[in-house]
């Protein structure tokens, strides 16, 4: 199970764009709303979330977390405590953990870059403490993969998808939604 997390002000394309493509990929993705499970975007959309993150339990069987980018979401996800849990959890137990945008300044913030190449929208460059930059726009390093922006929201979601169910399953995809 894939949890992709949703905080009021988040980035919906970077969102919504690799919950799609996990799920053509056949990845099972459950959006968590945190505080709730009405969540509006940074540009106004509502999404109805999957379930609310006071609904989990246990991270035990996720195969992946991610979390997207936005202003205010990245700011509501970090003081999240259920966010921060499985923050720690993906870093402790080598589970994927995906953050597009300003989102990777969560990871910089709970040391979970140490170390790692990554990437982020530009301005945010300065959270990331301790990672190795890269002129990439999405980037692997170990079970962490990071995007700079929304622009690159599918092939972020390409790169979780490659992570979770390999390269042919993410070329199949590629291939089927017309991207180079």
């Amino acid at each position: 199970m894939v949890y992709v997390f949703l905080a009021q002000g988040f980035e919906e394309i970077e969102a919504l764009t690799p919950v799609d493509v996990l799920r053509r990929g056949k990845a099972e993705v459950v959006t968590v709303g945190v505080g709730g499970r009405s969540i509006k975007g940074s540009h106004g959309i509502v999404v109805g979330a999957d379930i609310c993150d006071s609904d989990i339990k246990s991270f035990e069987g996720v195969e992946a977390v991610v979390l997207p980018g936005g202003m205010p979401g990245t700011l509501n996800l970090e003081a999240n405590k259920t966010v921060q849990e499985a923050v720690r959890y993906c870093a402790e137990n080598n589970v994927i953990l995906g953050a597009i945008c300003a989102a990777p300044s969560i990871l910089g913030h709970a040391g979970v870059l140490e170390n790692k190449h990554a990437v982020c929208f530009p301005s945010f460059e300065t959270e990331l403490a301790g990672y190795i930059p890269t002129d990439d726009y999405v980037c692997r390093d170990g079970n962490i993969i990071t995007a700079k922006g929304m622009g690159v929201s599918l092939e972020f979601g390409l790169k979780l998808l490659e992570a979770l169910r390999g390269s042919e399953t993410a070329e199949r995809v590629r291939s089927s939604v017309q991207c180079r």
